[in-house]
């Protein structure tokens, strides 16, 4: 799976979720450039702060002054405080001496290394995304068939466990989802309440495809605090990419963003971790098996958007709801998913319609694209 190109002269970063493939992906690239590489990591338990960062660098630098080539790989570079300065520096030093060294930093996010990301890095890095892996992906290299797919979700690093599901629950919680949320948010941005945050995460990973009030979720929470914190938190976990709320599709910024999120975990692993039930329940509760499969869905259009013009929300209005709406500049896709249980809301198309001009309407599932075409699919082949 080539998923990155040989680093050029010039910053490559590359950002998503843990256990997404980032640091197998920068050792394919270290392996297949053909020069001489160095590989560190601030993910480590000991203290790493600039001077560390500058070592690191010198390092690579070193091997470039043998070999005239060298390949630098900086690992969750986020945890550092004031990296994008430090890198500025030491960027244009290279650059002023006609240097040929490459650099490839990678971290857990694009929301959390924008936090570090000052704008002395305009012009000289591209920030590659990479997102949960695509059914495709998965179906590729560990045979997964469709049902497998929508239940265990897109983690390679958990398909060893799937024969075991108490200890794949685990390690979704503990390796993953824990991880995320103590080393990736708690230590890098400041939370008032830890504990609110995690009870919205584990709320949000049940209710994954339904449309919930900052409101509601008060309701639900408790110690919820007001509904900008709720909202706040609700930013991070998505900018950690394992769950998002999407906003109503209005045609006005300001409504969009006052509106009830629709919750959407990011890889449907997490909403199956944490249903504690199995694979043989699941498969027979058609409720849930729908919410899953509408998640699911959902995913998939929210990490093949990522890094692109597209934009993903949904629309409800008078018991009438818009599953997705996809949005490419002026064009719009109206998304439909017929799955097998029985939503609350009926289809909203029609209506949706007569209210904006869209490009063209889907439907997934039942006598529409078969569900596992369209997550065969990439969103931006939607539109032609």
């Amino acid at each position: 799976m080539d998923r990155l190109k040989e680093p050029r002269r010039f910053l490559q970063i590359l950002a998503g979720p843990r256990q997404t493939g980032k640091t197998t992906i920068s050792r394919q690239a270290m392996e297949e450039s053909g020069i001489e590489s160095h590989y560190a990591t601030a993910d480590e338990p000991s203290v790493k702060n600039r001077i560390w960062l500058e070592q690191q660098w010198n390092t690579g630098r070193l091997i470039e002054n043998r070999k005239g080539k060298a390949l630098l790989v900086l690992d969750e570079i986020q945890k550092i405080p004031g990296w994008s300065d430090t890198v500025k520096w030491l960027w244009d030093e290279d650059s002023s001496r006609s240097s040929t060294l490459h650099v490839l930093l990678l971290g857990s996010s694009p929301l959390l290394l924008h936090k570090g990301m000052t704008e002395s890095l305009a012009g000289r890095f591209e920030l590659l995304p990479v997102s949960h892996w695509s059914y495709s992906e998965m179906k590729e290299a560990f045979g997964f068939d469709l049902n497998k797919y929508i239940y265990f979700g897109g983690y390679p690093g958990a398909v060893p466990l799937i024969s075991d599901e108490q200890r794949w629950r685990r390690y979704i919680h503990d390796s993953l989802i824990e991880t995320t949320i103590s080393r990736d948010i708690l230590l890098m941005t400041r939370i008032d309440k830890p504990i609110l945050l995690r009870r919205m995460f584990e709320l949000g990973s049940l209710y994954s495809g339904q449309i919930m009030s900052f409101q509601k979720m008060t309701g639900q929470l408790q110690d919820a605090g007001n509904t900008t914190t709720l909202a706040h938190y609700l930013d991070l976990l998505g900018g950690a990419g394992i769950l998002t709320g999407l906003h109503k599709y209005s045609g006005k910024e300001l409504k969009k963003r006052a509106s009830s999120p629709k919750l959407l975990v990011n890889n449907t692993a997490i909403m199956s971790a944490f249903s504690h039930h199995s694979f043989k329940d699941v498969r027979e509760d058609h409720e849930f098996w729908g919410r899953l499969v509408e998640s699911a869905i959902g995913a998939h259009l929210l990490n093949g958007i990522l890094g692109s013009d597209m934009e993903l929300y949904y629309w409800a209005g008078l018991n009438r709801e818009v599953d997705y709406v996809l949005v490419r500049g002026k064009e719009i896709l109206a998304i439909e998913v017929k799955s097998s249980y029985k939503k609350t809301s009926l289809p909203g198309i029609e209506m949706f319609s007569r209210k904006y001009k869209i490009k063209k309407p889907l439907l997934v599932g039942a006598q529409g694209i078969p569900i596992e075409k369209f997550l065969s699919i990439s969103p931006v082949e939607l539109f032609e």
